[in-house]
């Protein structure tokens, strides 16, 4: 079985979805994204193509290798985040090819089904507590939130005092036993972040997610020390040599690779086995599309530190379109009503793309770009 070509589709509200080819007849999909990058990762997996048209593409390791160490030049969101969708394709195909799922051919699930937290709140977090019970009731045990929207490098208390607002209002409406999980979202500076993970306290997070930029994880030993709750981070890193020393550094207690942008299922797996020599969970990060999700949860399948998987029905950035629509059945990701999810056990990634609607949807395509947002004096804020 050979590769014969590789075709990507710009599909809404901001996702690339792949389809790798074979002379067999059988086809792979995969998600390399970007989120308001997506066409310079398609330009990316087009020039990555010159080393997988021919190729067998059951030898995904010796892919994976090639594609990263074959060009020089490495790592990084677009090369790793291409190389992600054409590893999860691969995997897809293989399965596909020997009839079993992807998490029978890493070693066999260790359990039965993933716990599922689903987003409320939006970008600038409001209406927080009927957004809570809404979730709750649909059989959600957790949720995460963003705790604010822009903070200066130092702001005012009365901000902080806002954010903490919101989360107790989030706890009042669901009582203490349903995990809440804040994502700071790198947008919380140091001398904030020190201020606001202290009066979270009380409020007893599942999680306080990427509480200062990437950039500066070297601070987290220094603004986390004495919390009494799990640190959470690393959807921005891309590599098990960028997260080595996040782990070293005894300030993370969860970390949160993305398997569209980490180099796929092949260096998440490698992620996890990393993680879990220094008894640190993985929750895979997901705002994704439906690949991403059938990949983390493959991931899930076969980690045994693996506790909670993102779930991005119905996120705020899903207008128009949303992860069961590219599905023939979607079952598969079909949330239950006690908040968990049956891993997958079809063939591959286990979900099949509907075609036809990925090909009219692309043809609509998508420009979709973060926003850019701007502190009371002008100056760009992290978003």
């Amino acid at each position: 079985m050979r590769i014969t070509a590789l075709k990507t589709y710009p599909v809404p509200p901001r996702w690339l979805f792949l389809k790798v080819e074979t002379d067999a007849g059988l086809v792979g999909w995969g998600e390399p994204v970007i989120e308001g990058r997506a066409a310079t990762v398609a330009a990316a997996v087009e020039e990555l193509s010159d080393y997988l048209i021919g190729r067998d593409p059951r030898r995904i390791e010796d892919i994976w290798q090639t594609l990263y160490r074959g060009g020089f030049y490495r790592g990084g969101p677009v090369l790793m985040s291409a190389m992600a969708g054409i590893d999860q394709a691969l995997w897809d195909i293989t399965g596909k090819a020997l009839g079993a799922p992807v998490h029978a051919l890493m070693g066999g699930r260790v359990r039965d089904r993933v716990r599922m937290y689903a987003w409320i709140g939006g970008d600038r977090p409001a209406d927080v507590g009927a957004q809570a019970r809404a979730v709750v009731a649909q059989g959600f045990t957790a949720f995460k939130m963003n705790g604010t929207a822009e903070l200066a490098i130092v702001d005012s208390h009365a901000r902080i005092d806002a954010a903490v607002a919101r989360v107790a209002e989030a706890r009042a409406a669901v009582g203490p036993d349903i995990g809440i999980a804040i994502d700071f979202h790198g947008r919380v500076h140091r001398p904030m972040a020190k201020v606001l993970l202290r009066e979270l306290a009380p409020f007893h997070p599942l999680f306080v997610e990427e509480p200062v930029l990437p950039d500066h994880l070297d601070q987290l030993p220094a603004i986390t020390q004495g919390l009494g709750y799990p640190i959470a981070t690393g959807e921005r890193l891309y590599h098990r040599t960028q997260v080595k020393p996040v782990l070293d550094s005894g300030a993370v207690d969860i970390i949160q690779p993305d398997l569209s942008h980490c180099g796929g299922l092949t260096e998440g797996r490698k992620i996890a086995a990393l993680a879990e020599t220094y008894d640190i969970a993985v929750a895979p990060h997901c705002p994704l599309g439906p690949l991403t999700l059938a990949a983390s949860l493959q991931l899930d399948a076969v980690a045994y530190n693996a506790f909670i998987q993102e779930f991005s029905l119905g996120i705020h950035y899903n207008v128009n379109s949303d992860i069961l629509d590219y599905l023939v059945d979607p079952a598969p990701l079909t949330v239950g009503a006690d908040g968990f999810l049956p891993v997958p056990e079809g063939p591959g990634l286990g979900v099949e793309i509907n075609e036809a609607v990925v090909i009219e949807r692309a043809a609509e395509g998508h420009r979709w770009r973060n926003p850019v947002w701007r502190h009371e004096d002008g100056s760009v804020s992290e978003w």
